[in-house]
């Protein structure tokens, strides 16, 4: 027999759960609405750097996410306090990253970076190489709205370090990891201390290169590196997941790089006493433009295949400014203008001393851009990186600069935008996350007057910027 002394009336029991509600209510404060924040850009046209150009779209953001990107006239859930936006005639992209800066190389500029970047529509940035407890502190302390910042900490570098401090225009940026037996215990101290991946630069031995790289995987962090100068680039390109600055591969282009190896690592061998940078850099000026000039495609070809899992972050900004001069473009008084007054007397100090050199060797600037071409044709990733501030980089002002040369050396406009917004979130392994317009990511947006797969100086064409669901510029 069933009991039912404890059973309730159906209107007997919707009394009870209305007054239960109400008591906690009164006592907790709860809320029977919509919790949920939504906000709605209307009649937008989609640019997403997969499935290209979708125009009349509506996009609600939800708690910060994208929850839909449909069809103009489709209905939506919507609650009451939706907040709505009309987007109408503009293009609404993904937020964009710049793979290669450095907060702490310029004091002046150090506070002021993060600003710069939302002003131009970057709201991702890797900080690829200084002091990680200074970077750490900076990162927590640097007011929101601010992008998501991901730190390396120092230049791995090996028993000389070329960012190491005594030059006073060279800040100390690197560290030394002498022998492969430090390598697990730095790369475990870099990790406790809040850096995202590691950054192997061009001093460290191969042994050493092979621990840092080994430490790095044992912990999950993604590995940056330059081609140490010990090695090339297809014996170190594959350790890594991405590689900066296209430098050192044109020695391993070379159809007589077996030679210049031999002749680069006797020389280090030989170096016991000096500065690091100066070892680099007497290496880069006897080297590179003879390898260039002995460049062999068939090489170069099998040079590349070994890296179609490594991205490539070329710098072409970097790479070209002594030849191709920034400060001439239109549009550089006014970029420059919003630097604070110290960094532009600094700066302009630099402009007129190039101003008066004679033309520089253009070698590796034409061949930086002429590699674009062959990393495409080969199947080697591309990221979009500036090395900001290095050499002139305005923050921000030099990423769009950077997709303008990506298209020059061979690039469409949507494959330079999914280098500087898919590439980036598929080296910290956030590609089903961050990177796109649509459904399930985070909603970094950024919209543009012009539409940039027309013409990719459209990028430069922002009128506002979303950080995780908010107007963080307007």
């Amino acid at each position: 027999m069933n009991d039912t002394r404890f059973a309730l009336a159906p209107s007997r029991m919707q009394a009870v759960l209305l007054c239960t509600c109400a008591l906690l209510t009164t006592l907790v404060g709860c809320d029977t609405g919509p919790t949920t924040r939504q906000l709605l850009i209307e009649n937008v046209h989609v640019v997403d750097p997969v499935s290209g150009l979708t125009e009349n779209r509506q996009v609600l953001v939800e708690d910060g996410s994208i929850a839909a990107v449909t069809d103009a006239s489709a209905q939506l859930a919507l609650n009451t306090q939706v907040e709505r936006f009309d987007g109408k005639g503009r293009y609404l992209m993904p937020g964009l990253w710049d793979m290669h800066v450095h907060f702490i190389y310029d004091p002046t500029l150090t506070h002021e970076m993060a600003d710069l970047f939302l002003d131009y529509g970057i709201t991702s940035v890797r900080d690829t190489g200084g002091d990680i407890a200074q970077l750490a502190d900076l990162r927590s302390a640097l007011p929101s709205p601010k992008p998501n910042i991901y730190i390396s900490g120092p230049l791995l570098d090996g028993k000389f370090v070329v960012y190491d401090g005594t030059d006073p225009s060279r800040p100390p940026l690197g560290t030394g990891v002498a022998a492969p037996g430090a390598a697990d215990a730095t790369v475990a101290a870099l990790k406790e201390a809040g850096a995202d991946f590691i950054k192997i630069y061009e001093l460290v031995q191969p042994e050493t290169y092979d621990a840092l790289a080994a430490a790095a995987r044992k912990r999950d962090l993604p590995i940056a590196s330059h081609v140490p100068l010990m090695m090339t680039a297809d014996s170190a390109g594959p350790l890594a997941d991405s590689m900066e600055h296209l430098r050192n591969i044109e020695l391993a282009c070379a159809s007589n790089w077996q030679e210049l190896l031999a002749q680069r690592q006797l020389r280090i061998r030989n170096f016991t006493e000096g500065l690091g940078y100066a070892l680099r850099a007497g290496l880069h000026s006897d080297q590179r433009v003879p390898a260039i000039k002995r460049y062999d495609e068939a090489r170069c070809n099998t040079v590349l295949d070994t890296l179609t899992s490594t991205i490539q972050v070329p710098t072409l900004r970097l790479n070209t400014v002594s030849h191709l001069r920034p400060f001439e473009r239109e549009d550089w008084p006014a970029a420059l203008a919003q630097l604070p007054e110290a960094t532009q007397m600094a700066w302009q100090a630099r402009i007129d001393g190039l101003k008066r050199v004679l033309p520089v060797d253009p070698t590796f600037s034409q061949w930086s851009i002429f590699l674009i071409e062959r990393l495409l044709a080969r199947g080697v990733p591309i990221g979009a990186g500036t090395d900001t501030p290095i050499g002139l980089g305005i923050p921000g002002y030099s990423l769009h600069t950077e997709l303008e040369f990506l298209v020059q050396g061979g690039m469409t406009p949507q494959q330079a935008l999914y280098a500087a917004t898919v590439t980036p979130a598929e080296f910290f392994r956030m590609a089903d996350t961050i990177g796109r317009v649509t459904q399930g990511m985070r909603a970094d947006l950024v919209l543009l007057g012009d539409n940039p797969l027309t013409d990719i100086r459209h990028s430069r064409s922002v009128e506002a910027v979303m950080l995780a669901g908010e107007w963080v510029r307007r």
